[in-house]
């Protein structure tokens, strides 16, 4: 007699979606549908298909599909631009309207066993300071009782109120972010703990009061990888994940500020004690660290005469980076104060300046073909504000379709859009040659500058906007790096900036 066939158990159901962005409010440019289409703006197969292989918290969902064949993982709306000024409310709009049409429409078909949204965290739009948190709150309304696992930037200004909206939180935890992958999987395997296995869990926020400036939040040393060690030595039943925020003043938020996000195994920690006592231990140690982060920066012409005075001293490239014009913090690759240096300075080393973005000029460049020369005016035309226009003579170099993918740690195999792009070089001083974008985007990948015909082994010194990300890739290919004070939307110098929001800070 043969044995009942037993019916094939249903798969489980996670719904993923993606909204990652930053917000400067300090930058005149608003972020755009075509900023999100340019990186990241896709749903279903063709959002999961761009991720596999790449080294980010998409890429983690792709092979967690891959190892989990009793899962069926569907991508709702991702998307992703690059930091910049706040988002036009209509595209919020259209991302929260289809993030929500895919759960609903997706629970007429089966039930969600879990939802995991990778948020960024500190995003703004022109109406809204909590874009991310109005996310949660309206994933939570359509799906009240669904494990949701959220993870996050170590940037993210959090609120308290997230504690009663999810049920697992983490953050990366290196500084440049290079851990995007593994915080994903993270989030991931609680969902299947509480989906596979019934654990339940709890999450406490702690906002330890503090607006600190990013410069010197990178992981390698100092302040937060102190803080960080600290929090990995308190992952200890019943505590599960400890994040540290060093979160984004650049936004401008009520919110805005540091944070410690602490999620527990809540059957061994009903009423949250102990995940309070370690929010209580990390705020503390914060806020005694607090100083640490309050560094000073040389101005761009003290810090371009110690390039010079290295080059002179030691072979090997040299960089000095313009953190305040950083297009990884919302900067808009066009203030001139570095350029302004650069040209008040009188060397022959071989120089690489990136970049500017100017569609304008771009054209012009074009127009003019390789080989010939125009006049340009470079900087100072998206905003006045940090600095006037430079007026140059150059010749056309090298012209890109801007599209490459990344080599480098962060973000590994992610493809690149910077519109079109040109190389040129000034006359009478042949040695300096200047990138130029049609749209904003970091260098900080070595491929963007190769796209280019750039060659390391015959820079000596490298200008660029750029802070802590573009050291992934670069520390190693360089013989120093330097970064300066100047204008511009990201300033070190808080109180340069007309805050309105943000607790504690005030402008000069």
């Amino acid at each position: 007699m043969k044995p009942p066939m037993l019916a094939p158990s249903k798969p489980k159901r996670l719904a993923v979606a993606r909204f990652w962005y930053e917000g400067n409010a300090f930058t005149p440019l608003s972020c755009t549908l075509g900023d999100f289409e340019r990186k990241e703006w896709s749903m279903g197969a063709p959002a999961l298909a761009a991720a596999k292989g790449v080294a980010t918290e998409l890429g983690a969902v792709v092979d967690f599909a891959a190892r989990h064949p009793d899962w069926d993982v569907v991508a709702l709306r991702c998307a992703s631009a690059w930091p910049g000024g706040p988002i036009e409310d209509h595209v919020y709009d259209m991302i929260e309207r289809d993030l929500l049409d895919g759960l609903l429409n997706g629970a007429r078909q089966a039930p969600w066993d879990a939802v995991y949204l990778s948020l960024h965290g500190a995003s703004i739009t022109h109406a809204r300071q909590t874009p991310d948190l109005d996310l949660i709150r309206a994933v939570r309304g359509v799906a009240p009782h669904v494990p949701l696992g959220v993870s996050f930037d170590l940037h993210a200004n959090l609120s308290p109120g997230l504690a009663g909206l999810v049920d697992v939180v983490s953050g990366y935890k290196t500084y440049p972010h290079v851990d995007q992958y593994r915080t994903a999987e993270r989030v991931l395997d609680q969902l299947v703990l509480m989906v596979e296995q019934g654990a339940r869990r709890r999450v406490c926020v702690g906002k330890p009061g503090l607006v600190l400036p990013s410069f010197n939040m990178r992981t390698d040393s100092g302040p937060m990888r102190d803080l960080q060690d600290l929090a990995a030595a308190q992952t200890h039943a019943p505590v599960i994940e400890v994040s540290v925020f060093g979160g984004f003043p650049y936004a401008d938020t009520p919110d805005t500020g540091a944070s410690v996000v602490v999620t527990t195994d809540a059957a061994r920690d009903p009423a949250g004690a102990g995940a309070r006592v370690v929010v209580d231990r990390l705020e503390a140690a914060m806020r005694e660290k607090a100083h640490e982060f309050m560094i000073s920066l040389p101005s761009a012409s003290v810090g371009l005469e110690r390039a010079l005075a290295i080059i002179g001293e030691r072979e090997g490239m040299v960089v000095v980076t313009d953190p305040g014009d950083n297009p990884g913090s919302g900067g808009i690759a066009d203030t001139p104060g570095l350029l302004q240096a650069v040209l008040g300075v009188d060397f022959d080393a071989t120089c690489v300046f990136a970049s500017f973005a100017d569609a304008k000029a771009v054209q012009s460049i074009y127009a003019a073909g390789v080989g010939n020369e125009l006049d340009l005016m470079l900087g100072g035309q998206a905003s006045k504000r940090f600095g006037a226009a430079l007026p140059v003579r150059a010749r056309v170099e090298t012209l890109t379709d801007g599209e490459f993918r990344n080599v480098g740690p962060k973000e590994n195999g992610a493809l690149m859009r910077c519109g079109r792009t040109a190389m040129i070089a000034l006359a009478g001083r042949p040695n300096i040659h200047i990138i130029v974008t049609e749209v904003v985007v970091p260098a900080n990948d070595p491929a963007f500058f190769t796209m280019h015909g750039i060659d390391f082994s015959e820079v000596r010194l490298l200008c660029v906007k750029a802070k802590n990300h573009f050291r992934a890739a670069f520390l190693p290919l360089s013989s120093a790096i330097i970064d300066i004070d100047a204008p511009g939307p990201a300033a070190l110098n808080l109180s340069s900036l007309p805050f309105r929001h943000a607790p504690g800070v005030a402008p000069d």
